[in-house]
């Protein structure tokens, strides 16, 4: 081939290769948690994470021509790793709140819930709020944003932070836990399942930290979140969300 046409081929190949999006042409890292069922959790059959947030951000890749991968990682690493570049995007159950929103951006809400209460099934009392737990010692998860409420309150002797919302209920079916507080629709989801015998959720309870779950991207990434949106906005307006929700029991 002459080398007029060998560059007029390079330049073609690259003209082609710059038209298209820079999502197509790399794959976008999306942080994940093992351990958040039903919004993330990991299958063990085929050992990768599932979940609300897992089918609805690969829908938004279908949809916005996103090159989705899913990484597996703690809840309380997300945000550092979202803002050190080792993931482009959050697909989790994390609370769109104003610390974070200093942090990073978030997409439009997508699911809205609040707290849930978990004491031993031989607790009788008819919990309705924090105020009824008075003194005792109680757990929630690392990095969420109900650790940091229930400490503000100064109700409590201790709050403990535990890595995962499953050691949360250990601790509270093994009796080491007067009460937990985590996820309501996670701790519902893990109880469903016949795991913790020795745990209920308390019906009675009101919840007080009631926020909505949100993607999150980096600050810098405006561009990313335009597209999240905009897919965001036509799969809820063709019922896509409302099928996901309701696949995972989280639609009555």
């Amino acid at each position: 081939m002459p080398l007029k046409r060998i560059v007029q081929a390079a330049v073609a190949a690259l003209a082609i290769a710059a038209s298209l999006p820079v999502s197509a042409q790399q794959v976008l890292k999306v942080g994940s948690t093992p351990t958040g069922i039903p919004f993330t959790f990991l299958d063990t059959k085929t050992n990768t994470i599932q979940g609300v947030m897992v089918d609805l951000i690969t829908e938004v890749g279908k949809d916005a021509g996103l090159n989705v991968q899913i990484e597996p990682m703690q809840f309380s690493a997300l945000i550092p790793s979202l803002t050190s570049n080792k993931i482009d995007i959050i697909a989790a159950a994390m609370f769109i709140t104003a610390p974070r929103k200093e942090v990073i951006d978030f997409s439009d809400p997508i699911y809205t819930y609040g707290e849930g209460l978990i004491v031993p099934k031989g607790d009788a009392k008819a919990y309705a709020s924090q105020e009824d737990l008075k003194g005792e010692t109680v757990g929630a998860q690392v990095g969420t944003a109900f650790v940091d409420a229930l400490k503000k309150t100064g109700l409590f002797s201790e709050v403990k932070a535990y890595d995962t919302i499953p050691d949360i209920l250990r601790d509270v079916n093994a009796g080491r836990l007067k009460a937990g507080f985590a996820d309501y629709p996670i701790l519902a989801y893990n109880l469903k399942q016949g795991g913790f015998p020795e745990v209920k959720l308390v019906a009675s309870y009101k919840p007080v930290t009631v926020g909505s779950v949100g993607i999150g991207v980096r600050k810098t990434d405006q561009e990313l979140l335009a597209k999240i949106n905009g897919s965001l906005a036509k799969l809820k307006a063709n019922g896509t969300v409302d099928k996901i929700l309701e696949k995972w029991g989280l639609k009555g």
